[in-house]
C-alpha cells in the first residue's frame, strides 16, 4: 500500500484510541450548573463530610470540591481518562474539564459525570474537537511514517508482511499480491473445479495428488459410488471416459491436456479466469449426501416369496422350545409350517414342502441348529432369518432383514470394493497406512456401503469360485474392520481384542460371520486361531464348504486389522488376487516387517510370522521362503547369513496395537 493510499484512509472516533477515553460532551454540558452553597447537606454528602467534622474541614472540603482538587476527602471519581498510547503525541485536558492528580507515581485524568461546573469553568467544545482531530492526524501520520521507512529500506521492505505500533497490527499487502491464484491460496475461487473419476483409476489419482499438491478446491464425482452420474457425464462428453475436469461447465480434458495445461502455464491463467467468475447452473453439480440414485432403486425387486413370508410371519406359532436337551428360542415346527400354507394359501401338502425348501434355500428361514434345510417334521424346529441370536451382533441388518430379491453375490462384492476403494482414496494417507475414522464414518460413501452389505444376508457364496471367494472375504474383512473402528464395540488392541475379532459381524447368505471366522475359519481353512484349542468351524457346519482348499500363507499380508503394526489396508480383484497378494508381502516386509542386522547376525521379524507359525513352518524354512519377498539389499544380506554356516539369531518385533487413525 503506498503511502497516498494510506492517507486517504480517514480514522474514526471509534477507532481511535483516545475517543473511548473521552465521554459525550453533551451529557457534561448540560450538567454544568452553579456550584450550591457549602451549608447545603446534598454538598457535605458528595464532599465526603461528615457532621461531627470541624468548619475548617468543612471549608477545605468545599474548597477542594470547587476548585477541582479530588484529594483528601474530595470526591472519588467513577470513570478515568486512559493516558494515551506512549508513542503519540500527549494531549492537554481541555480547560476546566479535569486536573492531575498523582497516585503511586502515575498521573490519572479523571471527572465525574454527576459533577456540576460552574459557569465561569463551562466546557469548551471547540477544545475537545481539536483534541480529536490533532490525536487521529497524529496516528495516521505514525503508521504513515512507518511504511515509508519500509519502502525506502532495500530488501526490508520486501520481506516485511507486517509490523506492529503498540497495541496494533499493521498488514502490509502490495497491490501487486491480490492475485488469487498462487500456490496454496485458492480458498477465494469464486467458480469451482469438479472432474469425474473411478475407483482405482491412476490417472483420477493423478489429477486429484495435483488438485490437493495446489491446495485447490474441489469436488470430485465418482461414478463408482454415484452410478446415476454416469448418464450425466456421458450425455456431456460423449463417452464415460474419466477423468473428465472442469472448470465451471467448461469441459477441460484429461490428465494428458492437464499436464500439457500445467506446462504451458495455461493453467494458471484459467484458473485466474475461473477465480472471479462464479459458477453456473450448468455446471456439474456437487452430490448431495443423503440421496440413493434412483437407478439402483429401480433395479431392487421385491422377492417374489415375499407375500408367503408375510403371511408366515403373521400366522405361524413362536415359540421357545426344548429340543436335544437345549432351549431354543423363537422358532416353529416344520410341520406347523406345512400346515399353515395349506390351509391360509391352500397348497397341497407337497407344494406346501417344496415352498418351505425353497424359503430355506433363500435365507428366509433356517434350521435353529442349521443341520438341514427343510423337513415336515414335529421334531425338526426353524426360526426366520431375523430371530437368529446372532443378529443382535450383527451390523448389517438395520430395522429388519432384507427382503429385496437376493442379487449374485460377485455383484455386490464388486459394488463394495469400489466404495471402499473410494474411501481410501478420498480419506487415507497416500501411503495407506493411516485412515481418518471420522471423516469416513461421516461421508455419503460409507453411507451407501453400510446399505449395500444389507444385501449380504441372502447372497448365494457357493457359487464363487476359489479366487473369487479368495478376493471376496479379503475384502470383507478389510471393509468391516473399517466398520468395527467407526461403530466399535472394541478396539483391536491387546485387552478387548477378542470382542472386536469375534463379536462384531454380518450376516452372510444366512451365516452370521466375524472377523475370526473369516481369517481363521475360511481364509486359513479352519485353522485354530492363536492361543485357542478350538477351531472357529465345527464339522457339520455346512462354511466349511466355502474354506479355501488350500492355505495361502500370504493372506496375512492382505489383511489389515486396524493397528499400526499390521499390513496396509487394501482391496483385491479376483482377476488378479494372487499377483496383488505377493506385492502386498513384497510392501510389507520392504516397510519394516523383516530387518537384518548383520553384524549381530540378528533378523528382527514381526510378531505375525511367531502367531502364526502354523502356517509358515520352522522359523529357517520361512527365511528361506521370505527371500523371494525382499528387496535386493535385504535380501543379499539374509542370504549371506544362512550360507556362511553360522548361527541367525531371530527376534520378535513388538507389535503396536494403537489404532491407526491420523490421530
Amino acid at each position: 500500500m503506498g503511502q497516498e493510499e494510506l492517507s486517504d484512509v480517514p480514522l474514526s472516533a471509534e477507532s481511535d484510541p483516545m475517543a473511548d477515553n473521552l465521554h459525550n460532551s453533551n451529557e457534561i454540558a448540560a450538567g454544568a450548573k452553579a456550584l450550591p452553597g457549602k451549608n447545603d447537606p446534598c454538598v457535605k454528602a458528595v464532599a465526603g463530610v461528615d457532621e461531627e467534622d470541624s468548619a475548617e474541614d468543612l471549608d477545605e472540603a468545599i474548597r477542594a470540591y470547587q476548585g477541582g482538587d479530588l484529594g483528601g476527602k474530595g470526591v472519588r471519581t467513577k470513570e478515568e481518562i486512559l493516558r494515551p498510547l506512549p508513542h503519540l503525541p500527549q494531549p492537554e485536558a481541555p480547560p476546566g474539564l479535569t486536573k492531575s492528580l498523582s497516585t503511586g507515581g502515575e498521573d490519572f485524568h479523571r471527572f465525574d459525570r454527576s459533577m456540576s461546573l460552574s459557569s465561569s469553568s463551562a466546557m469548551d467544545m471547540a477544545s475537545i474537537g481539536k483534541f480529536i482531530r490533532d490525536t487521529r492526524n497524529s496516528f495516521s501520520a505514525a503508521i504513515v511514517k512507518r511504511i515509508s521507512s519500509l519502502r525506502e529500506g532495500d530488501d526490508l521492505a520486501e520481506s516485511v508482511t507486517e509490523f506492529h505500533l503498540s497495541g496494533l497490527k499493521v498488514v502490509v499487502r502490495r497491490k501487486d499480491d491480490d492475485n488469487p491464484a498462487g500456490d496454496g491460496d485458492y480458498l477465494n475461487i469464486k467458480g469451482r473445479i469438479s472432474f469425474f473419476s473411478r475407483s482405482g483409476c491412476r490417472d483420477c489419482g493423478a489429477v486429484r495428488s495435483f488438485f490437493r499438491s495446489k491446495g485447490l478446491p474441489f469436488v470430485e464425482i465418482n461414478i463408482d459410488v454415484f452410478p446415476e452420474r454416469e448418464k450425466e457425464l456421458v450425455e456431456r462428453m460423449e463417452s464415460a471416459s474419466v477423468p473428465a475436469i472442469f472448470f465451471n461447465e467448461r469441459f477441460v480434458g484429461g490428465l494428458v491436456v492437464l499436464n500439457s495445461l500445467r506446462n504451458s502455464g495455461e493453467f494458471e491463467r484459467r484458473l485466474k479466469e475461473l477465480a472471479g467468475r462464479r459458477c453456473s447452473d450448468s455446471a456439474p453439480r456437487v452430490p448431495v449426501y443423503g440421496f440413493d440414485d434412483e437407478e439402483e432403486g429401480k433395479k431392487r425387486r421385491e422377492d417374489p416369496m415375499v407375500g408367503v413370508i408375510r403371511i408366515l410371519r403373521q400366522r405361524l406359532p413362536i415359540q421357545d422350545r426344548i429340543t436335544k436337551m437345549k432351549l431354543v428360542k423363537n422358532c416353529f415346527a416344520g410341520s406347523d409350517m406345512v400346515e399353515a400354507l395349506i390351509r391360509h394359501l391352500d397348497y397341497g401338502r407337497q407344494k406346501a414342502i417344496e415352498i418351505g425348501k425353497d424359503l430355506a434355500r433363500r435365507h428366509f428361514i433356517h434350521h435353529v441348529f442349521r443341520e438341514n434345510e427343510f423337513e415336515d417334521s414335529n421334531n425338526e424346529f426353524y426360526r426366520f432369518l431375523e430371530h437368529d441370536p446372532a443378529v443382535s451382533k450383527c451390523f448389517n441388518i438395520r430395522g429388519g432383514t432384507n427382503d429385496d430379491e437376493p442379487q449374485p453375490a460377485l455383484a455386490v462384492g464388486h459394488r463394495l470394493t469400489k466404495l471402499m476403494s473410494a474411501i481410501l482414496e478420498s480419506y487415507a494417507s497416500d501411503d495407506r497406512r493411516h485412515l481418518d475414522y471420522a471423516r469416513i464414518g461421516a461421508s455419503e460413501e460409507f453411507r451407501r456401503f453400510t446399505n449395500v452389505v444389507q444385501d449380504l444376508q441372502r447372497v448365494d457364496l457357493f457359487q464363487l469360485s476359489t479366487d473369487e471367494r479368495l478376493a471376496f472375504f479379503l475384502n470383507l474383512y478389510n471393509a468391516m474392520v473399517i466398520h468395527a473402528n467407526i461403530r466399535p464395540i472394541g478396539r483391536p488392541g491387546i485387552v478387548d481384542r477378542r470382542s472386536f475379532f469375534n463379536d462384531f459381524q454380518y450376516i452372510i447368505g444366512g451365516y452370521p460371520y466375524s472377523l475370526s471366522t473369516i481369517k481363521d475359519g475360511i481364509l486359513r481353512s479352519n485353522r485354530r486361531p492363536p492361543y485357542s484349542f478350538v477351531r472357529p468351524l465345527s464339522s457339520s457346519d455346512r462354511r466349511l464348504d466355502l474354506g479355501l482348499p488350500k492355505l495361502n500363507n500370504l493372506i496375512h499380508f492382505g489383511l489389515c486389522n486396524g493397528t499400526r503394526s499390521s499390513p496396509t489396508v487394501r482391496f483385491f480383484s479376483a482377476q488378479g488376487v494372487d499377483v496383488d497378494l505377493r506385492h502386498a508381502a513384497r510392501e510389507f516386509f520392504s516397510n519394516g516387517g523383516l530387518e537384518v542386522d548383520l553384524e549381530k547376525r540378528t533378523v528382527h521379524l514381526t510378531r505375525i510370522v511367531k502367531w502364526y507359525s502354523a502356517d509358515f513352518g520352522q522359523e529357517r524354512d520361512f527365511l528361506q521362503w521370505v527371500v523371494g519377498y525382499l528387496e535386493a539389499t535385504k535380501a543379499g544380506l539374509l542370504m549371506h547369513l544362512l550360507n556362511d554356516g553360522g548361527p541367525v539369531n531371530i527376534v520378535y518385533q513388538s507389535f503396536d496395537w494403537s489404532l491407526n487413525s491420523f490421530s
